[in-house]
């Protein structure tokens, strides 16, 4: 009588089959649902008719004082030490501050050492910050603003820039991130 062997495939193939099968099925389903996904993505449908932000300045012939940086320090003589500054500070003859876009007042606040603030929300993730502003600000929280509208007047009511006198400090902020608002604003040729 004659024994024969089994074929070692044979035997790897009925010991571990269904381990295989499941395998191929798992990559086979993988795959299909990436090529499903892929073939039915419908890219975000454009509004042709929507504009590009327009930004106006916050203040008429005003002269930057203090210009924006998050790459070197600079020194605030008030406080006498050095800082990144992430806002732009602007003096004018003509003290009037301006919406720099169309919004919503989010915020009307004093602190000590910012002086009276107002902040207004803007489309596209953009928030404008006022800061250093006279007490009898033109606006309120809950207000909707024009670009170009007048929200205040600039002072001295910032503690920590009090060397600056009367002054706007001027912060932009994309998606809750500081931007520099000479990226969006033509501050320094006006």
């Amino acid at each position: 009588m004659e024994i024969r062997k089994e074929n070692k495939f044979h035997a790897f193939v009925k010991k571990f089959g269904l381990y295989i099968i499941a395998g191929v099925a798992v990559v086979i389903i993988a795959v299909a649902a990436t090529l499903v996904g892929v073939l039915t993505k419908q890219d975000t449908p454009v509004d042709v008719g929507t504009q590009p932000l327009s930004f106006g300045l916050p203040a008429l012939d005003a002269s930057v004082i203090k210009d924006y940086s998050d790459t070197s320090l600079q020194y605030n003589e008030t406080l006498n030490k050095w800082e990144a500054h992430f806002s732009v500070d602007l003096s004018s003859e003509d003290p009037t501050v301006m919406a720099v876009l169309d919004g919503t007042v989010t915020d009307v606040s004093y602190k000590y050492m910012t002086g009276y603030t107002v902040t207004i929300e803007h489309a596209d993730g953009f928030v404008s910050v006022y800061s250093s502003l006279a007490e009898d600000v033109a606006v309120q929280e809950g207000e909707a603003v024009t670009k170009g509208q007048k929200i205040g007047e600039m002072s001295t009511s910032a503690a920590g820039e009090a060397t600056y006198g009367a002054h706007l400090d001027f912060t932009l902020l994309q998606n809750g991130q500081e931007v520099d608002p000479n990226d969006y604003i033509s501050l320094q040729n006006k």
